[in-house]
């Protein structure tokens, strides 16, 4: 464990510190900031030599030093960091209003990014913090729910439906950004479980052989030797969850057997967070139907205003009415400019 020598500023700063002190961290931002290291794979993220939460959860290079999870892993990290850093630039409204090129483009790059780091992950989901059927499960909802939401907003967008493309955006990366919750809640999880004790989980021998050698493993899980006699290869033993304070099979298994349930709770709470948020700013869902209304009406649209993935089209709602075109609420020049024959209307694309 790490300790701040410094005075905490306020009770949250006294909080985080209890979630990233145990797993090394002296320093707040150096938590947050920390993902990016894994560029370096082998000089960080699976060097032997790095401990605590630099790299990565102990035992999980075994595997992902193999072929085909090593592929899956490095597309993953190679993928994800940077579409989670060029995100972000999707959300600063200067970008949105004066450098639209920049924002589509930028928008193309980030989606086509997240959704090769899907494919790798869907690779390694059989390994990761033990490979149970919660973890299997949540990365495919995970994968699901994101390629879905993209799919929706760039059919909204096509359809020059704003307030659609604008919500699916969300989404995406509400659930994509649920990975993030995960991590702390799998940390206090770990904890919890750990100071509370009797729980554990099985781990490969061979496993356990590549984080403290084969004494050591002889040493700590006696019933690991039949597989050292070359009598079973796949030969697997119950580890204690011990986390921050046992060994590193068993920071391992106290990590792994969180894993599944912190991400399902994770997802959930970014779930029901975007669509408490979407729900409390219907005005700027009002206003951008209105400039998707004024846009369609432009391009001939059959129903102005429901073009996209809209509830008038797909369910029972009332038909749309539009505000008066013009009105100030729509051409204040707030948005960026999006160009439509003989005239140019002002769009504030948030997402």
């Amino acid at each position: 464990m790490v300790n701040s020598n410094q005075t905490p500023a306020n009770s949250f700063v006294v909080a985080m510190r209890k979630v990233y002190n145990p797993i090394g961290f002296s320093k707040g931002y150096n938590f947050v900031l920390s993902r990016l290291q894994y560029f370096s794979f082998y000089g960080i993220f699976c060097n032997p030599r790095v401990h605590g939460a630099s790299g990565a959860s102990p035992g999980e290079c075994y595997f992902y030093l193999q072929n085909p999870f090593k592929i899956g892993m490095m597309l993953h990290l190679f993928c994800i960091l940077p579409a989670g850093v060029l995100v972000c630039f999707q959300f600063v409204p200067a970008i949105r209003h004066k450098v639209i090129l920049f924002h589509r483009i930028n928008g193309y790059l980030v989606i086509l990014l997240s959704l090769t780091a899907n494919a790798g992950v869907l690779v390694v989901a059989q390994h990761a913090f033990g490979g149970d059927m919660a973890t299997r499960i949540l990365t495919g909802v995970l994968v699901i729910s994101t390629t879905v939401a993209y799919v929706f907003a760039w059919f909204n967008i096509k359809r020059l439906q704003i307030d659609q493309h604008r919500a699916w955006m969300m989404r995406a990366w509400a659930y994509f950004s649920s990975i993030i919750t995960l991590r702390i809640i799998m940390f206090l999880a770990a904890l919890i479980i750990s100071s509370i004790g009797g729980f554990y989980t099985s781990r490969p021998c061979a496993q356990i052989a590549s984080i403290v050698g084969q004494d050591m493993t002889i040493n700590l899980y006696p019933g690991c030797l039949p597989f050292f006699q070359g009598k079973d290869n796949a030969l697997e033993v119950l580890v204690k969850a011990g986390f921050p304070n046992g060994n590193p099979v068993e920071i391992g298994a106290g990590l792994g057997i969180t894993f599944g349930s912190a991400g399902w709770l994770a997802f959930w709470i970014h779930t029901v967070a975007i669509e408490f948020y979407l729900r409390l700013t219907p005005a700027e869902g009002q206003r951008l139907r209105q400039v998707s209304y004024e846009r369609q009406s432009e391009r001939g649209f059959r129903h102005p205003g429901s073009a996209g993935l809209v509830a008038q089209r797909l369910g029972d709602a009332n038909p749309y009415v539009p505000l008066s075109q013009g009105t100030d609420a729509t051409r204040r020049g707030e948005g960026y400019m999006l160009s439509v024959p003989g005239k140019k209307i002002g769009v504030e694309d948030t997402h």
